[in-house]
């Protein structure tokens, strides 16, 4: 579904990823883990085409089509949705209005069964959000803007949802619904790219872990594989 191939990105002179190559096949939840200033972010941001960084080689495809080049808004209007690293919920529009901006039909027609979203659908699998329909962003904690940008990305229906950082900020309580609704998105059949620093969050809910240290992928493999190596998550996640 998303291959990433020999990617390398540029912050102007500065060269963060070497030659990245990953990718998440259709139905399946992929968690990309590394510790801060490890070239994550850049990865996510190359992916959208969210300039900066510069990607000056390699190539990322999503069903075949090239996404290096595109836009913004036509890498989304492909199928792709993310949910931001630091949410970047509009502040001065409610719920409703942050989650309504966002509506999309699906990409496809045919959608293999999956969930289609909308605001009734997005209030089921988060019920604080209708009690807070009203609200305006800056009146919601840190869980609940969390809540609002994953449904907000719901909302325009992808066929590929990117979450950056999403238990970045979050109490262990909320991590641990974060991780079942995460499981639940699994189980409707959404394939979902991860880029997470919480290492138990991941493992919970990933099918494949990739690591990253300095702008490379230096480790692929299962959750089970990964937290079971005690050398590879000291040496590169300093746990």
């Amino acid at each position: 579904m998303l291959e990433v191939k020999d990617v390398h990105s540029y912050y102007g002179g500065a060269h963060i990823l070497h030659g990245v190559n990953l990718m998440v096949p259709n139905r399946t939840v992929v968690a990309l883990l590394g510790r801060n200033g490890m070239g994550k972010t850049t990865l996510m941001r190359s992916i959208m085409g969210t300039a900066p960084p510069e990607v000056r080689e390699g190539s990322v495809l999503y069903q075949g089509k090239e996404l290096v080049g595109k836009s913004p808004h036509q890498i989304a209007l492909l199928g792709l949705g993310l949910v931001p690293q630091g949410r970047r919920i509009f502040p001065s529009l409610t719920v409703v209005e942050n989650l309504t901006m966002a509506a999309r039909l699906p990409a496809k027609e045919e959608n293999n069964g999956r969930i289609v979203w909308d605001l009734d659908r997005v209030n089921e699998l988060f019920p604080r959000l209708a009690e807070r329909k009203k609200h305006f962003g800056n009146q919601l904690s840190g869980g609940e803007l969390q809540m609002l940008a994953i449904g907000r990305a719901l909302m325009t229906n992808p066929d590929l949802l990117l979450m950056d950082e999403p238990s970045e900020g979050l109490a262990p309580i909320l991590v641990q619904l974060l991780r079942d609704k995460i499981l639940e998105l699994k189980a409707s059949g959404l394939p979902i790219f991860l880029v997470e620093q919480n290492l138990g969050l991941a493992l919970a809910v990933a099918d494949e872990v990739y690591l990253m240290e300095s702008g490379q992928i230096v480790y692929q493999g299962h959750p089970d594989e990964l937290d079971a190596n005690e050398e590879i998550k000291h040496k590169y996640l300093g746990v």
